[in-house]
């Protein structure tokens, strides 16, 4: 989650005339190793390049050997404690040191009379012959099955190391020694197997700069090629090893993959118009590259695809755009591509090339580059949400259940000869049907603001009915008004004699 967050920012927003669209961006600084060395980070390696990580993993292993040392120390001097306690008690009671001495000697005798017994000359012989075919049983499958691409890049190897004249017979030995070593370690864990690996590779790299003072486009020839000998050898035991849980992360992203099948490109904010032929054929190419990549055996040629499909992709956005395509559109369109492949093995792949790859490869170059990015696109899928695709949770939740998918646009349901009458006509009623779908909600909602109203003003009706009937109205009789002195109806006979008017004739 922390390598996610690391080389992600998805809070890069992008004006599209009055609408504000999300967009995916991720900055150059942080495909970056975030120790500061200069060379691209990987998110296996938790955002470090291959060198600190190794520097990393190397600090962390140390420190969890002392604590593992420390730990044993302290159990087997407590376990003797307890036992030199308890055997003293019983010695108070029953046996003397002596005699202690001499039980422990005894039983020792017997111990090593027992072990004996299993190499006489019967057993020795059925322990030797077990043992030879134990150390024997890799060689079908690496000797006599050989593949013919093994032997074929056994080959190249011997021929191109012939130019190398001294230093490629001693390449080619250190190259044999190092395989040799790798068939007695299966055992080992394949982070384990992926150290002794890049040792390798790190200790022939500096014999080639140092002692045979090879040149560096050279050494860089050399490093290639014997990436491709061993690996080519040792891919089918350190390629999702049944150890790991590689298989598991396959399935996991292959799932969710099939599941975002109804991401289109607009929701991603990919450059790419695929109804111009050109672009269609580039896009087609890019899949087929990402795809390609799982056939490989050597972690370079890999890359390669990797870097195929790259490149496959910049071609689209400038066809496209009909300018260069910057790194913004870059990585929408890969995690495009990714979605629509759904490469297999994808997660063993991209594990299979940050454990056994030559580390020159992943730190710089475009090989590097194009893989951190990979790395990100993945990361992204795994991660993918509703606000990321500028999406309600409502839509996302119903398009990853099934229940609806979004209107494909025109690029997607049309090849380029259909008339523009059939295009208009197929518009219009996909509007239709989203108006019809709109309105569908808008009676939903309106049938829902109803049933809210009904139940407020019962609510509100059975309060005051509640009210009245515990504070009951008292309603007097309405009380005749007193008459206003000005008023021509006054009656004149009800007022006192003083203030009785006057009528005098006029």
């Amino acid at each position: 989650v922390s390598a996610f967050n690391l080389f992600f920012s998805l809070n890069r927003k992008k004006m599209n005339l009055k609408s504000e669209r999300r967009g995916i961006h991720v900055d150059q600084s942080e495909l970056l190793c975030k120790k500061g060395c200069g060379y691209y980070g990987n998110p296996a390696w938790q955002g470090f390049c291959s060198k600190c990580w190794r520097e990393e993993y190397h600090k962390a292993r140390q420190k969890q050997i002392q604590e593992d040392w420390e730990l044993a120390e302290r159990l087997q001097r407590e376990e003797e404690e307890a036992y030199a306690s308890s055997q003293s008690t019983q010695g108070a009671q029953s046996l003397t040191f002596s005699k202690f001495e001499e039980k422990k000697t005894n039983e020792k005798t017997r111990k090593v009379t027992t072990v004996k017994k299993f190499f006489t000359a019967s057993s020795r012989a059925g322990t030797k012959k077990a043992e030879i075919q134990e150390a024997k049983a890799p060689s079908p499958s690496i000797n006599r099955q050989a593949s013919i691409e093994t032997d074929r890049v056994s080959k190249e190897f011997i021929e191109f190391l012939k130019t190398y004249q001294k230093p490629g017979q001693d390449i080619y030995k250190q190259c044999k020694l190092f395989l040799d070593t790798m068939n007695h370690k299966r055992d080992l864990s394949i982070e384990e197997q992926s150290e002794c690996a890049q040792d390798f590779y790190q200790n022939v790299a500096d014999k080639l700069q140092t002692r045979w003072k090879v040149p560096p486009e050279k050494v860089e020839k050399a490093m290639d090629q014997i990436e491709k000998y061993i690996m080519t050898r040792q891919y089918k035991y350190v390629f999702c090893p049944e150890t790991t849980d590689d298989e598991k992360k396959d399935l996991a992203v292959q799932k969710r993959i099939r599941a975002l099948h109804w991401v289109t490109p607009q929701m991603l904010c990919v450059p790419v118009n695929e109804e111009i032929p050109e672009v269609s054929d580039m896009v087609v190419k890019a899949i087929t590259d990402i795809i390609e990549m799982d056939s490989k055996r050597v972690p370079r040629d890999k890359l390669a695809c990797i870097t195929k499909c790259s490149k496959h992709i910049f071609n689209a956005i400038k066809i496209t755009k009909n300018e260069p395509a910057s790194a913004d559109d870059f990585l929408p369109t890969l995690i495009y591509i990714v979605l629509k492949g759904n490469p297999p093995r994808l997660q063993s792949n991209i594990q299979y090339i940050t454990r056994f790859c030559n580390p020159s490869r992943l730190m710089t170059g475009e090989d590097g580059y194009y893989f951190t990015n990979l790395c990100c696109a993945v990361a992204f899928i795994e991660k993918l949400d509703a606000q990321s695709l500028n999406l309600s949770q409502e839509d996302f939740d119903r398009f990853m259940t099934g229940q609806t998918s979004p209107k494909k646009q025109e690029s997607d349901s049309f090849s380029p000869d259909v008339c523009l009458g059939v295009k208009q006509m197929c518009k219009s009623l996909d509007l239709l049907s989203q108006l019809n779908e709109r309105q569908e909600r808008i009676v939903s909602e309106a049938k829902k603001l109803e049933k809210d109203l009904i139940d407020w003003t019962d609510g509100i009706t059975k309060e005051v009915e509640d009210i009245v009937e515990k504070y009951p109205l008292e309603i007097k009789p309405k009380s005749q008004a007193l008459a206003a002195i000005d008023s021509e109806n006054v009656e004149n006979d009800k007022l006192p004699p003083p203030l009785q008017p006057q009528v005098y004739a006029g």
